[in-house]
């Protein structure tokens, strides 16, 4: 699996583009880990030290870190959790949208 990462206007938050659907329509935002805990791939992200956001939309991620936390430390972390998410192929939502 080939993950593409682009970079935003935003230079703490990063694009992944897994080459699947991740939400399918709309888009859904977790700002903290409770949050994220009704995702198993968010919940996932933010074990990653210095992740501060994470937002799904139709067939791409974008995560944003901490300030003082180095895209080189935090970038492989979270293209093997998403690799694992996709290679599981698990749900992206546990729960109902609200």
């Amino acid at each position: 699996m080939f993950i593409q990462t682009e970079a935003t206007p935003n230079p703490a938050t990063l694009k992944f583009l897994p080459g699947k659907e991740v939400l399918g329509s709309g888009v859904l935002e977790f700002t903290d880990a409770d949050a994220a805990a009704k995702s198993p791939l968010a919940a996932a992200l933010f074990e990653t030290d210095g992740v501060v956001s994470v937002m799904f939309g139709g067939d791409f991620l974008t995560v944003t870190k901490a300030d003082g936390a180095d895209w080189a430390h935090v970038k492989p972390s979270l293209l093997a959790a998403i690799m694992d998410f996709y290679v599981a192929g698990g749900p992206i939502l546990t729960e109902p949208r609200a």
